[in-house]
């Protein structure tokens, strides 16, 4: 079985910086980090991540270990910019490099009534290593989103299990925008939503009411296609407007 829609796991990064050196006063200031898990989508009946650590990784060789809230997180619980909060510190002001996510061995997927463990792959039982180039300026709100792509993350084997091979994005919120809005009549659901220009296509999944929220949308003009489910006509929109920082609501659609 493999699956045509994204699943979204959201690593919510929200810093209130502040300059860890010396300030003229001598007293030495921190940056807060508050790390968040969200945005899933409902293709599976379960999706369990297994988090036991999350690791900064800064360009000064510095190694930074969040305090994390270890525990099986079921990533369906939270969908269109819910979050849950999964760890926190006060850092040093820098550039960051890495993200490196750490895993426990007890993930799974739910399809139908039946649960799969999900394997992880050799090298990456050290951690899920994900490049970030991006400086935490000091007085600076920086959202950081972590999207795995389930068409590509969760890969069913030869012999029916499942393996966690994480194909992942990361989105600098304060660099782009958000589309949402919501499919009416509930007997079209779930609908794979898709929002595409030349530079690229970012999908989600509606949730059970038919809300959906794409993040992490560069800005600029999009063509969204509405992919429901089987007896439904596919539709599209056109010359939806993306800009930095903000959210297109494109209202209540009806299939």
């Amino acid at each position: 079985m493999k699956t045509l829609y994204s699943l979204t796991f959201a690593l919510l990064i929200s810093s209130l910086l502040f300059n860890c050196k010396k300030s003229s006063t001598g007293i030495t200031e921190v940056t807060p980090v508050n790390v968040y898990l969200g945005d899933a989508s409902i293709d599976y009946g379960e999706v369990n991540i297994d988090v036991t650590g999350v690791e900064f990784n800064m360009a000064d060789k510095t190694t930074i270990d969040l305090n994390v809230q270890p525990g099986v997180i079921n990533l369906l619980k939270y969908v269109n910019g819910k979050d849950s909060l999964i760890a926190s510190n006060n850092i040093q002001s820098g550039r960051l490099t890495q993200i490196r996510l750490i895993l426990g061995s007890n993930n799974s997927v739910k399809i139908g009534d039946v649960v799969y463990p999900l394997s992880t792959p050799s090298a990456q039982q050290s951690g899920l290593k994900l490049n970030v180039d991006t400086t935490l300026v000091p007085g600076v709100l920086y959202n950081l989103i972590l999207d795995f792509d389930a068409g590509q993350s969760i890969v069913m084997e030869g012999n029916g299990s499942f393996q966690l091979k994480p194909v992942i994005r990361v989105i600098n919120n304060a660099i782009t925008g958000s589309i949402s809005g919501i499919i009416s009549n509930s007997s079209a659901l779930p609908a794979l939503i898709k929002a595409t220009n030349n530079a690229g296509t970012y999908s989600t999944l509606t949730d059970k009411q038919g809300i959906f929220l794409i993040r992490g949308v560069p800005a600029g003009n999009y063509t969204i296609t509405i992919t429901p489910r089987s007896g439904f006509q596919e539709s599209t929109i056109t010359d939806v407007n993306v800009t930095t920082g903000n959210l297109t609501n494109i209202g209540s659609i009806t299939i």
